[in-house]
């Protein structure tokens, strides 16, 4: 076992060079990263742009959370354009590529940890809900992805890469209750639920696309390929992420008065605000 584990450490640890040839090399992987990248930087440039002229501390907090998105997106997809993020994988007995050295971009994890809950704060704070619900949204996001990259990154047992899974795919339910359930009704006390209800939709709809790429993909079954994997969780961070920014600061900068008074409303009735 710990013969294995050795093993797998150092294929994760393989040079950057190496894995840099190797994104390099296949078409579909690097466009993917690369295109991600472009769009991440106009991206930048255009909610900087947006933003400038919001002024109230709610509205700018929500603006802030937002435009970390691709800021966390950018350095994350230089990060494995360059190799540094990305390692080699020998899969374990069980799986379709058992014995094979597959590329494993776990890099992506690192992003959708860092990016996914800056997308729940804003939404949260856009439902202007009490802190505790926040939290517990923001906590179980973490833990989807840190679970997620667990399973992705276990070689020892073709079984353990699906028990982690299946422990992201819990912490991704009680994710969407918070968001189908919950933050809805909050919103509708706060003045925001036809943004929130365009926003909740695009958020779970295109979410749901995550684990299924990943059953699909070399980490899952592997009956799709690293490239068109990489392309499917590329084009749906697009729409997720950046997509779903512009619509948000979009209406936060036309309404930041409506964000105000949510907030407002929240003090008046005693409840702890989520941006205090």
């Amino acid at each position: 076992m710990f013969a294995q584990d050795s093993v797998s450490l150092t294929l994760l640890q393989a040079s950057q060079s190496e894995a840099f040839q190797a994104v390099q090399s296949d078409f579909l992987l690097n466009s993917s990263l690369w295109v991600n990248i472009a769009l991440a930087g106009l991206s930048i440039l255009l909610f900087v742009y947006m933003g400038r002229s919001i002024e109230s501390s709610r509205a700018k907090l929500i603006w802030v959370a937002t435009l970390l998105v691709p800021l966390v997106s950018i350095s994350s997809y230089a990060g494995l354009a360059s190799g540094l993020t990305i390692g080699f994988l020998e899969m374990p007995a069980g799986h379709a590529l058992a014995g094979e050295q597959v590329l494993s971009p776990w890099g992506r994890y690192l992003t959708w940890a860092l990016s996914t809950p800056m997308i729940l704060l804003a939404l949260g704070l856009l439902a202007d809900t009490d802190r505790a619900t926040l939290f517990t949204a923001i906590t179980m996001d973490i833990g989807m992805c840190v679970t997620g990259l667990a399973a992705a990154l276990t070689t020892s047992s073709y079984a353990l890469r699906w028990v982690f899974y299946g422990i992201s795919c819990a912490f991704f339910v009680a994710v969407l209750y918070v968001l189908l359930v919950e933050w809805p009704r909050d919103a509708a006390a706060a003045g925001t639920s036809d943004i929130f209800e365009t926003l909740k939709t695009l958020t779970v709809v295109l979410w749901l696309g995550y684990p299924i790429l990943w059953a699909l993909g070399s980490e899952g079954f592997a009956v799709l390929s690293v490239g068109v994997t990489s392309w499917g969780y590329s084009g749906l961070d697009i729409l997720a992420k950046y997509v779903f920014a512009f619509l948000l600061l979009r209406w936060v900068a036309a309404n930041e008065g409506v964000v105000d008074d949510a907030g407002a409303g929240t003090a008046a009735t005693g409840a702890a605000p989520a941006d205090d």
